[in-house]
């Protein structure tokens, strides 16, 4: 049991502190937003390099800030009957939800954009547009990125409710 809080602490820290270094490239995206419309509007010019580097910087805060949104109960749910019931009650709830449907859906992810993501590495898929970021297999990296990641803290989050669900803590 000691190994399996271990893994839940350790998976817990590096959820953390992804999701804290996420939160900085959210203030980088801001800046560069307000960079793109000062330069698009006040001196009439733009960069599309810049523009591609916001919808970069905005997939890395969505699909690598799911497992931090998860750890943090952060995700929309529909709770008519959830919120009433017990802390175990609930445990059941989370803990079949994850294992029903969350970690099958990583995997699922995983395996699905497994082969799209190779492609574009094999032959190092760039912007199509001019003056682009020519690192778009890089973007593309970002979902099986997201299928680890999230189903990483998933685990974590089965196996905290499973804890509770044996009488130990979360």
């Amino acid at each position: 049991m000691a190994l399996l809080t271990l893994a839940v602490h350790t998976i817990d820290r590096f959820t953390e502190t992804c999701g804290r270094f996420l939160a900085w490239l959210l203030l980088a995206m801001a800046l560069l937003t307000a960079a793109v419309v000062l330069l698009r509007y006040g001196f009439n010019t733009g960069s599309i390099m810049a523009q591609e580097a916001i919808t970069y910087l905005h997939g890395c805060v969505f699909m690598l800030g799911a497992a931090y949104t998860l750890k943090h109960d952060g995700h929309v749910r529909v709770d008519i009957f959830y919120r009433r019931f017990s802390p175990r009650g609930q445990a059941w709830i989370n803990a079949i939800g994850g294992i029903v449907f969350l970690l099958p859906m990583c995997g699922f992810i995983l395996v699905s954009s497994w082969d799209y993501v190779e492609a574009s590495w094999i032959i190092r898929e760039t912007s199509a547009e001019a003056g682009g970021i020519p690192a778009v297999f890089l973007l593309k990296t970002l979902l099986p990125l997201l299928a680890i990641n999230l189903f990483l803290q998933a685990l974590a989050e089965t196996l905290r409710n499973a804890s509770v669900l044996v009488g130990g803590r979360g």
